[in-house]
């Protein structure tokens, strides 16, 4: 083997590879400087994370490119394989590129709405639909991707051909055993759209308390209060009862019982209620107040109503409530705390006259 079949594909492979490093490197610079300059958006920065597979595009297209020429390999079969490695690798880093592409304008335009839009339920439809919208752009690509892949091989281009005549029969089978899949497709389309749940959202599902933390295509996950995390099929919140408690704003009114003795002092008490609201950050100011609902022959129950600005503040201003006036009734007034009467029971004959024998 002579210098030069040595240095050969030294030279080529290095080359491509110092022209995509010195690329990939003032692409960085300019990035940077555009994002220090205009720190007012977040573009530059997010364009950043696209260096690594736009560094991938640039070496695999120049080796694409310049392999051949320098006669890197002597065989047909072997140019034939080369070609088709870097043809695949081409192809799976412009889907990267373009991935990286969708999500930084994805995240521009929720940037630009955020700093305009004042409603947060309308900015968490917004990112909602965002984050399905990128979803679905992404699975376009890939399959593209994959199905531009397989197009590379002669083999395949044959089996297209035969499956085209086929193609009928095949998406009858195909609708039938992807109905389930189809059908979550549709409803994260509609849930989007339809803006029937939100990312960040209060919901209750299945008596379980939670926000929504996660909507994809085909699932969605509820992040419970414990920390827990619930998966949910998305054609659930199409085909079944929920309860969004962030749905028409996030404020929402809260109440508390509490069964007391009839001779609980029910003024003094609100007046305590409201001392007590003043006093809590949680409370929003925007309504409360506490009156007798029912009543039983031994007790009476109480609720005491309060407003809060979103769930989260709600739960905290409830427990807050409980225990203050608690407190303040056991240590004011306990006597107004529910009691258990007790007496006793009357004896008849025979339990009486077993009561006044005496063992000895």
């Amino acid at each position: 083997m002579s210098t030069e079949e040595v240095l050969r594909p030294v030279v080529v492979i290095g080359g491509a590879a110092a022209v995509t490093a010195v690329a990939g490197v003032v692409v960085d610079l300019l990035l940077r400087r555009a994002d220090a300059r205009h720190p007012e958006t977040p573009i530059w920065g997010l364009l950043r994370s696209c260096r690594v597979p736009l560094q991938f595009v640039l070496l695999t297209s120049i080796l694409l490119g310049t392999y051949k020429r320098s006669q890197l390999a002597e065989s047909k079969d072997a140019r034939e394989v080369i070609t088709q490695v870097l043809t695949l690798v081409l192809i799976a880093s412009v889907a990267w590129l373009l991935t990286k592409v969708l999500a930084a304008a994805v995240e521009l335009a929720y940037h630009h709405y955020k700093t305009k839009a004042r409603d947060s339920a309308r900015r968490r439809r917004v990112r909602t639909q965002l984050t399905l919208i990128q979803r679905v752009v992404m699975f376009v690509i890939c399959t593209i991707a994959v199905a531009a892949m397989l197009l590379t091989f002669p083999q395949m281009r044959a089996v297209g051909t035969s499956m085209l005549a086929s193609a009928g029969v095949i998406g009858i089978i195909a609708g039938i055993a992807a109905q389930s899949t189809l059908g979550n497709l549709f409803a994260g389309l509609q849930i989007a759209f339809g803006d029937l749940v939100r990312i960040g959202d209060t919901v209750v599902v299945e008596g379980e308390w939670g926000t929504i933390e996660e909507i994809t295509l085909t699932f969605l996950t509820v992040k419970t209060w414990d920390e827990r995390r619930i998966t949910i099929p998305v054609s659930y919140f199409t085909s079944q009862p929920f309860e969004n408690w962030s749905r028409g704003g996030s404020e929402l009114t809260g109440t508390v019982y509490f069964h007391l003795d009839h001779s609980a002092p029910v003024p003094a008490l609100r007046e305590r209620l409201h001392e007590v609201l003043l006093g809590c950050a949680t409370w929003d100011g925007r309504g409360w107040s506490l009156v007798v609902t029912d009543t039983t022959p031994t007790t009476m129950e109480v609720r005491a109503l309060a407003t809060a600005r979103d769930a989260d503040a709600l739960w905290d201003l409830r427990c807050m409530v409980r225990e203050e006036l608690i407190t303040w009734l056991r240590q004011k007034h306990p006597y107004a705390l529910p009691k258990v009467m007790t007496a006793q029971a009357p004896l008849n004959g025979a339990a009486a006259h077993a009561a006044d024998v005496k063992l000895p």
